[in-house]
């Protein structure tokens, strides 16, 4: 998923990689200093991209061009007071390209990013190709870690004897009833932990609610033979990443027991067996009133700032198909999935052909059951090791790690390729895959199977970008494809019939067990079960970059929709994907979160719009 080449040019620099670094850095303070937004923008290549994370606009933001650039600049730049600006690693340079990560200040608080520069074609000089900004700490507002943790224990007189236990204990039984949370995160899964654990830190009152029984539960529900298809290395959650002889594919009930561990250890206040029932926002008031049963009680909660951390595959989209109502044998979602135990001898169909489609299937045949894959559009496959090796080995792997590559640097390099040309350097690592894996891919194809790599050929993680659907990480299951022992249909289902499936084209499936791995709809889903269509529609569409690709419609946003940032719906926000987005963007959520509990002015640039209600 990741590439660092950067693209050749023409000219040589004479200078080295760090002092190239270093001139410019020097050169764009002085000219911040001066809020000459003029000279800042002419040090930006005409088609430059800078992509801020909070530190200048309390928003998740990419501008690009001198235009755009310019823009932000003089709508921010007062307030922001940008400063210190320095490299925080020996630079490099490729390809003509330097490239550092670089530390700055502004008026609240202290970032880190990643700079590259390159010479511009006319004149020489060099020029800012991509800038990424991103806001780490609030000034007076740092976690105490390192030199400043707490220290647990009372070394000499205190009039407060009550124990670490028993002061845990009381802050326990006073949230939520005489103190009311700031912030209430809807879902207990490795987001909503994430987020807490980061709030918790910050001093923020939250809490996390969720409605199973236990924190990983999620996990454990789900079938038998869940795994995760990222490598260890790309998964780690925050403060607390996994031991060094954790799996390289974690099962979903060791994810389950880490995620309780995690809670646990990391002090996040959590309300297990807990339902929310409506929430309803008083304008006036600035202040969420939230029903919710929790273990069989019902109350109210009065938070106010709302987080949906339900996961971008949390709203099951379960498809309605005439005959449904008269077919005879089981159906559900492959989030109900059970595993293959207790299916013995019955013919399973499985509509739908991505991740889910997969594992259900192949644990089927594995345990002898008769097992058909319905696919009604292409997909895109990509080999487990050829993904870990090629995709992600440059920044997540042993040798990633070896070779001095931590896990922040690895999340800065990625988020510092802006979404507008990242599949240009996609492209050629799934080329490279195509031709290394030309053997696997052909045996599909032979047996039938309808592939493909993206509307643009850019593969899996622009697919995910996009639309969060449409792939398949292989770990065993087009094997089982490719010689039949999965059968497989194509087409629409037309209807269900007693006992049967029956697709657009008259094929009949017969069936005592239909799973429907249709995927998941938009998060605003949640916002209209919980909120009211009107609130989900003043959000709009959540997730995809309007790249107008498949399942994405443009205008172009640049940055995901409604994630991890402020939405049309005031006190309303979105966190969710996958355990690396969970890792990464809870920071930057959980930091515009504590700037309003602090009542540090947080004025939003770009503000985005709404173009799609679903």
């Amino acid at each position: 998923m990741t590439q660092t080449l950067e693209p050749t040019t023409a000219e040589a620099r004479p200078t080295e990689p760090q002092q190239r670094i270093d001139a410019w850095l020097a050169a764009f303070e002085a000219a911040l200093a001066a809020r000459d937004v003029d000279q800042v923008t002419g040090m930006f290549a005409t088609d430059s991209f800078w992509r801020d994370l909070v530190s200048f606009t309390w928003n998740l933001k990419t501008v690009e061009g001198r235009e755009q650039i310019a823009d932000m600049l003089t709508t921010r730049l007062a307030d922001i007071d940008p400063q210190a600006f320095r490299s925080a690693a020996p630079a490099t340079a490729e390809n003509d390209v330097a490239s550092a990560f670089i530390e700055f200040e502004t008026a609240t608080g202290r970032g880190v990013g990643h700079l590259r520069l390159r010479p511009d074609a006319v004149s020489g000089t060099d020029v800012a190709w991509t800038l990424l900004t991103t806001l780490q700490e609030l000034k007076g507002h740092e976690e105490p870690n390192g030199a400043t943790r707490v220290r647990g224990a009372v070394h000499g007189s205190d009039p407060d004897r009550r124990s670490w236990a028993e002061k845990r204990e009381d802050e326990d039984a006073a949230l939520g009833r005489t103190l009311q949370p700031y912030v209430l995160v809807i879902g207990g899964g490795q987001g909503g932990i994430a987020l807490g654990a980061r709030l918790r830190q910050l001093g923020v009152p939250s809490i996390v609610v969720d409605r199973h029984d236990r924190p990983g539960d999620q996990w454990r529900k789900r079938y038998k033979s869940l795994c995760l298809h990222d490598p260890v290395w790309y998964d780690h959650l925050p403060y607390l990443p996994f031991p060094a002889n954790w799996p390289v594919f974690a099962p979903k009930d060791k994810i389950g027991d880490w995620l309780e561990f995690y809670t646990k250890v990391m002090e996040v206040p959590y309300w297990s067996k807990t339902t929310c029932l409506s929430a309803d926002y008083d304008e006036q008031a600035q202040q969420w009133t939230v029903e919710i049963e929790r273990d069989g009680e019902r109350t109210s909660l009065h938070p106010t700032q709302l987080v949906l951390a339900t996961g971008m595959s949390g709203k099951a989209n379960v498809p309605s198909f005439s005959g449904q109502d008269v077919f005879t044998g089981e159906q559900h979602h492959s989030s109900q999935h059970p595993g293959p135990d207790g299916y013995a001898g019955r013919k399973v169909v499985v509509i739908g052909a991505n991740n889910s489609a997969h594992d259900i299937c192949k644990a089927l045949v594995e345990n002898g059951i008769d097992t058909t894959m319905v696919q009604r559009s292409s997909t895109h496959i990509v080999r487990s090791d050829s993904l870990m090796e090629i995709g992600l080995g440059a920044l997540y792997s042993e040798q990633a790690v070896e070779s001095g590559m931590t896990t922040k640097k690895a999340d800065l390099t990625f988020a510092s390729l802006p979404y507008r040309i990242m599949h240009e350097f996609q492209i050629p690592l799934y080329d490279q895959i195509r031709e290394r894996d030309k053997d696997f891919y052909d045996r599909l194809e032979a047996a039938g199977f309808d592939l493909d790599f993206g509307d643009d050929d850019s593969g899996l993680f622009m697919k995910y970008l996009r639309r969060g659907s449409g792939y398949y990480i292989d770990v065993g299951a087009c094997d089982l494809v490719a010689d039949g022992a999965i059968k497989l249909a194509h087409g629409d289902v037309d209807h269900l019939t007693e006992h049967s499936v029956v697709l657009a084209d008259g094929t009949e499936l017969e069936a005592d067990v239909v799973v429907y791995a249709t995927g998941y709809g938009s998060m605003n889903g949640w916002a209209a079960d919980l909120m009211g269509q009107d609130v989900a529609d003043r959000v709009g569409k959540v997730w995809g970059l309007g790249s107008e690709t498949t399942k994405d419609p443009g205008p172009w946003e640049g940055e995901q929709r409604n994630m991890w940032k402020p939405t049309q719906q005031p006190g309303l926000w979105f966190h969710g994907g996958n355990l690396h987005q969970s890792r990464h963007y809870s920071l930057y959520l959980a930091l515009q979160l504590k700037a309003r509990y602090e009542g540090i002015p947080t004025p939003v640039y770009g503000l985005q719009e709404v173009h799609h209600l679903s």
